[in-house]
C-alpha cells in the first residue's frame, strides 16, 4: 500500500495498529490507568477501529512498557487501593509520531457479520433476512446517536479537536451504513426471485450449480480486466 513521504525515512518498531492505538491515547498529555484507557477507547477509537477488553489494554501497555515506549508508577492514597498510572515516554512520542506520519495507508478490513449471513441467504428465507437487516439498522442508529453525543461533548478540550473530527466521521459512516442497509430490503426480494430459478436438492434445499467449479475462473477474468485497464 502507498506510504506517504515527506523527506525523512520513518523509524518505528514493528507493532500492530492496536499497540499504536493504545500508545496514541497516551499522546494527549495525561497519565492514565488501564481502565481509563479502556473507557477512552470506548467513546472514541471504538467507534471506528477497535473496542478491546480491559485485559487487552493492559497486555498492550505491558508490551509498550517493555519496549520503553511507556512508563508507569503506582499512586497510593490512604484507604484506597493503589492505581498504576501510565505515561508515554519521549521515545514513545517519537515512535507514534513516526508511525502516524509514515506508516503505509492500509486498505480497511471489513468484517460485516450481517452481510455474511445475507450472503448465505439461500439457507434462510427473505422475511428472516429482512429481520436481520432491521436489527442491524437499529444497532447502527444507536451507535450513531452515541457517536454524535460524544462528538458534541468533546469540545471542552482544544486538544481533542482531531478525535472530535474522527467522531463526526463516525456519525457520517453510520449514516451511510443505515442508507446501504435500507437498500437491502428490495435487493433481498430481487435475490429471492432470482434464486427461485436455481435447481435445488429436495431433501437439503442446497443448490445444484449449472456449471460446477465455474467460480474458479472469476479471479482470472477480474485479473485480466485489471491488467487491461492498468
Amino acid at each position: 500500500m502507498h506510504t506517504p513521504t515527506d523527506g525523512a525515512e520513518p523509524t518505528y518498531p514493528p507493532l500492530p495498529a492496536t499497540s499504536w492505538a493504545v500508545l496514541g491515547m497516551l499522546a494527549f498529555g495525561e497519565e492514565l490507568t488501564g481502565n481509563d484507557l479502556k473507557k477512552w477507547v470506548d467513546w472514541s477509537v471504538g467507534f471506528f477501529y477497535w473496542s478491546p477488553s480491559v485485559s487487552q489494554v493492559y497486555g498492550e501497555l505491558k508490551k509498550l512498557e517493555t519496549l520503553g515506549l511507556v512508563t508507569s508508577h503506582v499512586v497510593s492514597e490512604p484507604g484506597v487501593r493503589g492505581r498504576r498510572l501510565y505515561a508515554i515516554t519521549p521515545a514513545g512520542t517519537d515512535a507514534v509520531r513516526s508511525w502516524s506520519r509514515g506508516a503505509p495507508v492500509e486498505i480497511p478490513v471489513l468484517k460485516h457479520g450481517v452481510m455474511l449471513r445475507l450472503w448465505l441467504g439461500h439457507l434462510s428465507d427473505p422475511e428472516h433476512l429482512k429481520s436481520l437487516v432491521r436489527a442491524h439498522i437499529e444497532n447502527m442508529r444507536e451507535l450513531r446517536a452515541r457517536a454524535a453525543l460524544h462528538a458534541e461533548h468533546s469540545t471542552r478540550e482544544p486538544a481533542w479537536a482531531y478525535p472530535r473530527m474522527s467522531l463526526r466521521w463516525a456519525v457520517r459512516y453510520f449514516d451511510a451504513e443505515i442508507e446501504l442497509a435500507e437498500q437491502m430490503f428490495d435487493e433481498i426480494d430481487e435475490a429471492a426471485e432470482a434464486f427461485a430459478e436455481a435447481r435445488v436438492v429436495e431433501d437439503s434445499g442446497l443448490p445444484q450449480p449449472n456449471d460446477p467449479g465455474s467460480w474458479k475462473t472469476v479471479e482470472d477474468i477480474v485479473e485480466a480486466l485489471h491488467t487491461t485497464r492498468s
